[in-house]
């Protein structure tokens, strides 16, 4: 039978660490997301900056999404379209923009090049051999930009800073699952990620980074990262260790993918999930710092201490969590979100009740499913590919 550890000040320890988290990415949150940024450079002295984008397959929102990097307002920058297979759909997507937009500086980048089991990296290493600017963007196909973008990211790279990159978010769409997708990525994901970046921590996600080009060839370009799955991490990583700062754009990256389920949300949560422990075994806690699992340790040391009703706490906790989050949610939304507050709170509850399910599925299984291919982590973040016999 289950049984509550006997001391109780692993409990009060981790009240503690969860208000200063949630402290810190609410105020961010507030006072740096969705802000006019400063020019700290003058608009026709900004770097050149080579954009990266890795393509693969065609999604409804997909000619829309890409359309908004031609429509950029910056005074030097190349697009830099990468697409794996020939007969992919998405070629005559490039080509179509291509057309439309002959004065923009565009290449199209077709068959990769394989130099390891990432196939992003295998699909973008023509396009960075090739790229002309010190300034490498990497975003993926389902991001959409404002055209000041580029230049609020630009800005962001000052003197020692070696990396710039984007609070991942979801634009508006229709449905519940886009309403699920929005909440998780304006409440639990921007808390850790927000909280971790203003305490010092490297906490970045792929989907769109500003990079020196100089600081990556001097890590081996990107090559050096063909070996692993969750490349974004080592490339932070690489930059961090040669003495250089990041920094957090104030436009965050909006990700407008036309294909969308709750199954393909749990889907990917788990796949991050396998990632984490792989790389960072610490992941193992993640659960205890979860609503539900910590409002329940919280109330039972509330009930040891003070003889509260642990249920009566653990609801009121729960709400506190609920309101906070929504704030977050209004935060990172710069404004109050699309959907209707029951939609928040029933999306809310099903993705907070999910979190365990995601963590020992992801414990369960070490493979993960990924594009075209399946993989097989190995410690330290590396993995091999699972090929069909």
């Amino acid at each position: 039978m289950f049984s509550f550890p006997k001391n109780p000040v692993f409990a009060p320890v981790l009240f503690i660490y969860l208000f200063i988290i949630f402290y810190k990415s609410c105020a961010c949150s507030r006072l740096h997301l969705n802000k006019k940024t400063t020019e700290k450079v003058p608009y026709s002295k900004l770097a050149g900056v080579s954009l990266l984008k890795p393509l693969k397959g065609v999604d409804p929102n997909l000619i829309n999404n890409l359309e908004t990097f031609f429509e950029l307002d910056y005074p030097k920058y190349e697009i830099l379209l990468c697409v794996q297979d020939h007969d992919d759909p998405a070629i005559d997507v490039c080509k179509k923009l291509l057309g439309k937009y002959p004065n923009v500086d565009a290449r199209l980048f077709i068959g990769g090049k394989k130099v390891g089991i990432n196939p992003k990296i295998n699909n973008l290493m023509p396009a960075y051999e090739g790229a002309r600017y010190e300034l490498v963007w990497i975003c993926d196909s389902g991001i959409r930009v404002k055209p000041d973008t580029l230049t609020d990211m630009a800005n962001q790279m000052t003197e020692k800073v070696g990396l710039v990159h984007g609070l991942p978010y979801v634009a508006d769409r229709q449905g519940f699952a886009a309403t699920l997708e929005q909440v998780y990525f304006g409440t639990s994901h921007p808390r850790s990620y927000i909280s971790a970046n203003v305490t010092g921590i490297k906490c970045v996600t792929g989907m769109s980074c500003l990079m020196r080009k100089d600081i990556l060839d001097q890590a081996g370009g990107l090559i050096a990262f063909a070996q692993y799955i969750a490349e974004d991490y080592f490339m932070a990583k690489a930059i961090a260790d040669r003495g250089w700062k990041f920094s957090m754009a104030t436009q965050v990256a909006m990700q407008n993918s036309g294909s969308y389920s709750i199954a393909q949300f749990q889907s990917r949560m788990i796949r991050w999930a396998k990632l984490r422990i792989n790389m960072l075994p610490a992941t193992i806690i993640e659960p205890i710092s979860e609503c539900f699992v910590a409002s329940l340790l919280i109330g039972w040391a509330a009930h040891h201490v003070f003889r509260w009703d642990i249920m009566v706490f653990f609801l009121c906790h729960c709400l506190a969590w609920f309101i906070s989050d929504y704030i977050q949610l209004r935060g990172v939304q710069g404004g109050p979100p699309s959907f209707s507050k029951l939609d928040y709170a029933v999306a809310w509850f099903i993705r907070e009740s999910m979190t365990i399910q995601i963590f020992l599925s992801a414990l369960w299984d070490p493979t993960i499913s990924w594009r075209a291919g399946r993989y097989r982590l190995r410690c330290g973040g590396t993995a091999e590919e699972i090929l069909d016999v």
